[in-house]
């Protein structure tokens, strides 16, 4: 029976797995996954996977289909490449429940051209992805197979299902480009757009440097229309460039708080929007200075700046122009055009948005380049909200061509899986590889279709570890989400992923003689990155988080103070290292609980287009770890924020911090509550508790309604690592 062929009637599995949902005599029947699980290899697997005498006879076939590149695989003697594979079978891996193996067969798996046989399982695409992003280094090839077989490390999706391949997409998962205020970089704007979502990743964008609706074109007045057509462009470009059809172009736009077309931009994400200004697939992000906060809280009103007219007077793009410092001598220069509107009505409208579809992203500006070790300016996110990166405009001429290249950014991402990864015999070592690995993908990226994004990435060589499983973690250590030991232990942790990428970005940089741009010019240069490590000790306190941490090596001011003076001496080779984002797919073939966030149900149910509902139990649910696991939803927000905030003090970039709400509210769950309907005001307390505590942004608003659905929940599978 072929994969083509396969009929739900003929097999077991969907069936077993539904039963999952539904309990026996007030238990969750676990057995019954693991059954679907079973019944899934034997049914599906084992009769649809083709049959080689060896690897050597498999490599060997799928170079000559065209399903594997050679260049690689010439890289090591067949010797190696079989005597490693065999070492991957010895450590007798295999999936933990049935939506594991699922997602892995469906989504990983390379297949045959016709869709009828599985070409690998789950140790070939490892050794594929080891072979790869080892170039050649026999003894990287071998650690990397071993931390991603013990499920240590996980590759960014794109990273993982290309490598190797022979028709395959980039490695990369996401970009950010900026558009400045004239014709020719919105249409080339317009044009990276497409060239980006054609080859996979999503796509962010900033607005913000645009000229608002009403603003003068050439002396004109009125005559420009603002951000809103550029929206429309992009989303009818993302739409139309959908990677062959196999998924939805994804982007999103983000403006600052402070232009004068906020209001209409927000607007157009309302459900009831005008048809010719509603963006229905386009993601927006807010961009949300020091400033606002104050003028919110201080109820004032605020003014709105004419881009056209900053630009004119300050000579850089509004994007470039320090909002909160500048505020004052803005609204007096008479040179500069302003609008002027009731902040707390703003920051209501930011609030009903959320409620309504989830958006806008937050990005706090200033919190990010206040922490930022680099020179330059942050001045935008992706499409969730983790990268955060230092960017140059471009300087385009009439003929479209760059008179002066700026620099872009694409995002290199991987994830640790906190659980395995806490279990690893050398825990420096397991994170060095992974730095070894990121930076491969990096050094091997060049995407000449957007210049800027090539240039970009070959100036930093940046990279973005992060971490998936805490809850899982948590709980089979029967530790509450949030408490102050989970706090703890998520700051040791992030300290430990900061020191050792540190420490391999500093040996690459010696190794090669080469540095990131502009690192002389770097708080890591000048030293004054490792003051908090040197004046405070994160090493593990209370008892609990000690008995974790008692076979890791956990550095301390000493320590910190070796590797400041090695970095000063060397110096670094990625301009960037860490960034939490969010995890789908590869946390289900992990078997792990989706990156910080606590899980959203016991039993997680998943609609899959063709194959109706799936569910997908907590990780490790048993009668131990059952109390641990409280659902998001019931969870008290300001904690998922202080969780967040304690890894965000280590993490250079950003995170994917999601809010979890219900529509009508547990009681007792927020002291200040009344009645238990949400309101803006809700929400609005919540942004100000992340903004005073850090956090650099805040990526979704989902809200779980009365009649058991969930909205605002983020179907973009190329911003999901």
């Amino acid at each position: 029976m072929s994969l083509k062929q396969l009929n739900i009637n003929d097999v077991t599995y969907f069936k077993l797995n539904n039963e999952l949902n539904r309990p026996v005599n007030g238990q969750i029947p676990l057995n019954k996954d693991h059954e679907a699980l079973a019944a899934f290899l034997k049914e599906n697997v084992e009769p649809n996977t083709k049959k080689f005498d060896s690897i050597t006879a498999k490599i060997n076939w799928l170079i000559a289909e065209n399903y594997l590149e050679p260049e690689f695989i010439h890289k090591y003697q067949p010797e190696f490449i079989a005597d490693l594979y065999q070492d991957l079978l010895a450590q007798k891996f295999t999936f933990k429940s049935f939506m594991a193996a699922y997602k892995f067969y469906n989504q990983y798996a390379q297949k045959t051209n016709d869709g009828e046989f599985y070409l690998e399982n789950f140790e070939e695409r490892v050794l594929f992805n080891a072979l790869y992003f080892a170039d050649g280094d026999e003894k990287l090839a071998q650690q990397l197979a071993s931390e991603m077989i013990h499920q240590r490390y996980q590759p960014a999706t794109p990273s993982f299902l290309n490598a190797g391949r022979k028709r395959r997409g980039e490695f990369v998962s996401c970009f950010l480009i900026q558009i400045t205020d004239d014709m020719n970089s919105i249409g080339r704007g317009i044009n990276s757009a497409l060239q980006l979502s054609r080859i996979g990743g999503g796509v962010g964008i900033t607005l913000s440097n645009l000229r608002e609706a009403g603003a003068p074109i050439k002396g004109i007045t009125g005559a420009s229309s603002g951000v809103l057509p550029v929206m429309k462009l992009l989303e009818d470009s993302f739409s139309y460039s959908n990677q062959l059809g196999q998924r939805q172009g994804a982007g999103a736009v983000y403006l600052n708080v402070f232009h004068p077309d906020i209001v209409s931009f927000l607007s157009a994400k309302k459900e009831n929007a005008d048809e010719k200004i509603r963006v229905k697939t386009l993601s927006l992000g807010v961009i949300v200075p020091d400033k606002f906060y104050e003028l919110v809280r201080e109820n004032k009103s605020m003014l709105l700046f004419s881009p056209y007219d900053v630009e004119r007077e300050y000579g850089v793009p509004f994007s470039y122009v320090d909002i909160t410092k500048e505020y004052d001598k803005l609204a007096a220069n008479p040179k500069i055009r302003h609008y002027q509107i009731q902040a707390r009505d703003l920051e209501n409208e930011i609030s009903k948005l959320q409620q309504e579809s989830g958006y806008p992203y937050i990005l706090n500006i200033d919190t990010v380049n206040r922490d930022n070790p680099i020179d330059g300016k942050i001045i935008m996110s992706n499409l969730c909200s983790e990268i955060q990166q230092v960017q140059v405009p471009s300087i385009l001429n009439e003929r479209q061509e760059y008179e002066q290249m700026g620099t872009d950014v694409s995002c290199n991402l991987g994830s640790t899986n906190i659980l395995n990864l806490m279990k690893s015999p050398d825990f420096g070592q397991s994170v060095r590889t992974m730095t070894r690995a990121l930076t491969f993908v990096s050094d091997s990226s060049d995407i000449e279709s957007v210049p800027s994004i090539a240039h970009g990435n070959r100036l930093s060589h940046s990279i973005g570890l992060g971490a998936m499983g805490l809850h899982t973690f948590l709980a089979k250590n029967q530790m509450a989400y949030g408490s102050p030991d989970s706090i703890e232990f998520t700051s040791v942790y992030f300290m430990l992923l900061n020191y050792w990428t540190l420490v391999e970005s500093n040996q690459i940089a010696k190794e090669r003689h080469e540095t990131f741009h502009n690192f002389e010019k770097s708080d890591y240069a000048n030293g004054h990155y490792f003051d908090k490590y040197l004046e405070n000790s994160y090493q593990p306190k209370s008892a609990k988080v000690k008995e974790l941490f008692e076979n890791v090596f956990v550095p301390g001011p000493d320590e910190w103070n070796e590797l400041k003076i090695a970095i000063q001496k060397d110096g670094l080779y990625n301009q960037n290292r860490l960034a939490v984002a969010p995890t789908g797919s590869i946390s289900y073939i992990n078997d792990t609980s989706a990156s910080l966030h606590p899980i959203t149900r016991l039993i997680e149910e998943r609609t899959e287009k063709k194959n109706g509902k799936l569910y997908f139990p907590a990780p490790l649910l048993d009668n131990m770890t059952l109390p641990f696991y409280k659902s998001a939803y019931d969870t008290d927000m300001r904690k998922i924020v202080d969780i967040y905030a304690a890894a965000q003090q280590h993490i250079d970039q950003g995170m994917s911090m999601t809010f979890f709400l219900r529509s009508t509210m547990p009681n007792g769950l927020y002291e200040w509550k009344k009645e238990p309907e949400q309101t803006t005001r809700d929400l609005s307390i919540l942004r100000n508790y992340a903004y005073y505590k850090g956090i650099k942004s805040i990526y979704y608003v989902r809200t779980f309604t009365d009649n058991s659905q969930e909205i605002g929940s983020n179907d973009c599978e190329s911003c999901i690592i």
